[in-house]
């Protein structure tokens, strides 16, 4: 060790660096999450390629950062690798939605397939492999430098390994509980980018070293505190009512002339929405107010109840009905409450939607499953057992209604899977594709005879834009073909599924432009606009 340093004499200090490194690491792998999640979704494939993607770096760091401390034992480089990695992190809220932006955009010129994987692969390596890198380097220098004799080198080791483990823990805690739903992921990443730099900062101060080099780092961090302490995923817009983040999404309310938007991501999709002056809403929210004509339902219980899309509906036009929503995310409830108007009268509980009903004893007309974790259902509400669950919580003459949300096409599709599961549990079964949108509608019941009754129905309703949609409805919803793709508790791959009827969306609505840019390259694309 050639610098000598009191701080680094009784160890203390190493043990302080280890420790906030290993909190940062997990700080920054959790803050990957959030930050890729708006515009790739939080799937299990999405945090597969961060979780991969981010151990590859550590490795890389701890093979590099021992071989370098075996070369040269001089603890200024670390903590100079240190304030870099610092500076690295600390940029990432200026500049890492830009660079998702670009390399998506390249990408969806470039390839025909997996995009979606691809984009949030490259975005995760472009943005985190260096920081982890030079973070992976410090445990085994720490080691180098903490290591006087082998006679106490097991405990010293021991004591990094336990220090770093502790700090990982805090760091995996923190953000999700405190910094992230409290200040948002700019200033999360911002917080342990400051922790970081102030380590490195510490040690230079302490053996009087790189003054230049640390000022010039503090005047960078200061900059990127500057440019990066917003949380606006979605930079382009600008008639956004609300932008912010809970535990479990990002979330967007937008303000248009004609409607108010939910969104719990950026590139694509609509959660909920509110018509200005009422009216049907264009959306599969209408399609689904078919099961409450068919039932005379006076208890809908809504599995996913967002803003309250389907509720209002529902009170509009059929008055008499009780709602119960269940909803995951207590923030988008009272975002609900303050931006779309949802009445006291609808009862929303806050919990899972399948815990719901395992604990729930009451019976419903109407059951509609909307639940969805970005792009996906959530597994455990696509079984086989989650679906006998809504079965055994309907009336007699109950129907249970599905957002399949992606028309998928192809063999082994999402909606294919979700029809056979479904298919198994209900003996009579419907599908109806929305206008003008990619979701389709699936109606089930105990009872085929339940679904004859709606074309009468809906011929007796006084709305008139209502009727007409429900007999669009009965005279084009068909009986689907069953097939053996059953998805259960044990193996129910729906984020791959889902993943792939949207790259399979994305690509057939870009194949246009694509052949333009083919023909005449980029400024033909922008002059087709």
């Amino acid at each position: 060790m050639e610098r000598n340093s009191p701080l680094l004499a009784n160890k203390n200090f190493l043990y302080a660096t280890e420790f906030f490194s290993g909190m940062s690491i997990m700080a920054v792998e959790l803050g990957a999450s959030r930050l890729l999640a708006p515009y790739f979704s939080s799937s299990q494939i999405v945090w597969t390629i961060i979780i991969g993607t981010i151990m590859i770096a550590l490795a890389l760091g701890n093979v590099w950062g021992g071989r370098r401390a075996d070369l040269d034992a001089n603890p200024d480089k670390l903590y100079r690798r240190l304030i870099i990695a610092a500076l690295w992190i600390g940029a990432i809220p200026v500049l890492g939605k830009f660079i998702i932006l670009a390399l998506a955009g390249v990408l969806i010129v470039a390839i025909d397939t997996n995009l979606l994987i691809w984009a949030a692969f490259l975005s995760c390596m472009a943005i985190f492999v260096l920081p982890l890198f030079l973070l992976g380097t410090v445990t085994p220098s720490l080691v180098k430098y903490a290591t006087d004799n082998l006679e106490h080198n097991g405990r010293i080791v021991g004591n990094l390994n336990a220090f770093n483990t502790i700090g990982s823990i805090i760091g995996t805690f923190l953000p999700t509980f405190v910094t992230i739903p409290a200040v948002g992921t700019a200033i999360t990443f911002l917080i342990f980018s400051g922790v970081l730099l102030s380590i490195g900062v510490i040690y230079f101060v302490s053996v009087g070293g790189k003054k230049i080099f640390c000022a010039a780092a503090s005047v960078i961090f200061i900059l990127c505190g500057v440019g990066g302490n917003s949380n606006s995923f979605a930079f382009w817009e600008k008639n956004l009512l609300y932008e912010g983040e809970s535990i479990y999404n990002y979330l967007q309310v937008k303000d248009t002339p004609d409607k108010i938007i939910f969104s719990t991501n950026v590139l694509f999709g609509v959660q909920s929405l509110k018509v200005k002056g009422g009216g049907l809403t264009g959306m599969y929210y209408d399609y689904a107010l078919a099961a409450p004509l068919l039932t005379d339902g006076k208890k809908i219980l809504i599995l996913g109840m967002g803003m309250g899309t389907f509720a209002e509906q529902c009170r509009k036009y059929f008055p008499a009905t009780k709602i119960t929503g269940v909803e995951i995310d207590e923030k988008i409830t009272a975002l609900a409450k303050k931006y779309f108007d949802l009445p006291e009268a609808v009862e929303v509980v806050t919990y899972d939607g399948r815990a719901f009903l395992q604990a729930d004893k009451n019976f419903y007309d109407v059951i509609l499953v909307d639940a969805f974790q970005d792009i996906s259902p959530p597994f455990q509400m696509s079984s086989t057992e989650f679906f006998t669950s809504v079965r055994n919580h309907l009336t007699a003459g109950g129907v249970m209604v599905v957002n399949m949300n992606m028309r998928a096409s192809g063999a082994g599709n999402i909606n294919e899977y979700l029809i056979d599961t479904i298919g198994k549990i209900f003996p009579a079964v419907k599908i109806v594709d929305a206008g003008g949108v990619t979701n389709r509608i699936l109606f089930s019941a105990a009872d085929e005879k339940i679904f004859d009754t709606l074309h009468s129905r809906a011929e007796a309703l006084d709305d008139e834009d209502l009727s007409r949609l429900m007999i669009h409805i009965a005279d084009t919803w068909m009986t689907p073909p069953l097939g053996e793709n059953i998805l259960t508790d044990d193996r129910a791959p729906v984020e791959m599924l889902s993943m792939r009827a949207l790259d399979n969306l994305i690509q057939k609505n870009l194949q246009h432009y694509k052949e333009i840019y083919r023909r005449e390259g980029l400024d033909g694309v922008l002059n087709s606009f």
